[in-house]
């Protein structure tokens, strides 16, 4: 967890978060896990004066597309960002009433669903090339995915790391009981091949273009994407507490900061260089040289409908953690997803001159 940029009312709840993860990360997911589907009743609108929120960031990726782009000032709420490495943290302060709304890949919400918290899903992004790579350690040759079987791979329990993993796996014709898999925290992952602890870990940026750079004369490389092509899912989910939505001003709020985070992206995507300056190379201490190599790396972007299709792709996730026997039962992907938010989405993409499908 990185601790820049944190005003000191987020140290106090943070730390009552990570308090209350001591506890309740010892818990596996409980079975027969059932979670309420969001209502029917329309979304409120109005953000009263003095509302707050708080949002879960990672890597501080969020705040600085909000603050660089103007969208933050342009917030009806308060709104305060908390930073983390990784899925289950960010549900433990969830659970613990610290944050209100988080970016995350697409096992979080699986791992809330499964542990019978209500965090529904209310937007998503889609990027056209992967959002994680898979690092080689210097000495270990994996040139395929084949070449997987009998190597020590992390393995990321509650993150988006731990699907790819597991398609990848798929993918080669391999199970779990082919390879080693380390679990770590995410924040653990670029320590972890650095030091020779696993032989392959999947990073996303900037993690995986900073682990090339540093340590390619020492003969560090990486699987190609050619080999992974269809593994990651290259989703982002914005998923919110359900207490968050139950409050009238803070659904508003969500509403609200939905919107924002969609014209934020968009502004991304036509001031490149305002925004590689602004966070790989202000922020994450890149070379503009590699920050432009990571954001030409994730392609284009999408916000994809809160549909039958997306709720396809999320059971297809459900099922292969629970094939692989990550998961107690096979869960609805429909309890995830709050689509009360896709007019919303409509509404932002239209006024932002983004985009809801690969299809330009």
């Amino acid at each position: 967890m990185l601790q820049r940029q944190r005003p000191r009312a987020m140290l106090v709840s943070i730390a009552a978060a990570v308090v209350a993860g001591f506890v309740l990360t010892a818990c596996a997911p409980a079975p027969n896990a059932e979670v309420a589907r969001p209502g029917n009743e329309p979304l409120p609108t109005e953000v009263p004066a003095g509302t707050s929120l708080v949002v879960a960031d990672q890597n501080e990726a969020l705040q600085t597309l909000m603050r660089a782009s103007g969208e933050h000032d342009a917030l009806s709420a308060s709104v305060e960002y908390a930073n983390f490495l990784g899925g289950p943290a960010i549900l433990e302060a969830i659970r613990a009433d610290a944050v209100d709304l988080a970016v995350v890949g697409d096992t979080p919400p699986i791992q809330a669903h499964a542990s019978g918290d209500a965090v529904p899903i209310v937007a998503a992004k889609k990027q056209q090339l992967p959002d994680y790579r898979m690092a080689v350690a210097p000495g270990v040759t994996v040139r395929t995915l084949s070449d997987l079987k009998g190597k020590r791979i992390t393995y990321g329990e509650g993150t988006g790391r731990q699907p790819y993993v597991l398609r990848a796996l798929r993918q080669a014709g391999l199970t779990k009981d082919d390879v080693e898999l380390v679990p770590l925290k995410a924040s653990d992952f670029p320590d972890a091949i650095r030091t020779g602890q696993v032989d392959v870990a999947v990073l996303n940026e900037p993690h995986f273009t900073r682990y090339l750079s540093e340590y390619r004369d020492a003969g560090a490389s990486a699987v190609p994407d050619s080999e992974t092509d269809g593994v990651a899912s290259g989703l982002q989910y914005l998923y919110a507490s359900a207490t968050a939505l139950s409050d009238p001003a803070k659904a508003a709020a969500i509403r609200d900061f939905v919107q924002h985070w969609v014209a934020a992206a968009q502004w991304s995507q036509e001031n490149e260089d305002a925004w590689i300056d602004a966070y790989f190379v202000e922020n994450q201490q890149l070379s503009p040289e590699e920050g432009r190599s990571v954001v030409e790396s994730e392609g284009d972007f999408w916000f994809p409908p809160l549909d039958d299709e997306l709720i396809g792709f999320q059971q297809d996730t459900i099922d292969l953690l629970h094939d692989a026997g990550d998961l107690p039962e096979r869960l609805d992907a429909r309890d995830e997803f709050d689509t009360r938010f896709d007019p919303v989405i409509d509404e932002a993409v239209a006024s932002s001159g983004a985009r809801r499908s690969e299809s330009p």
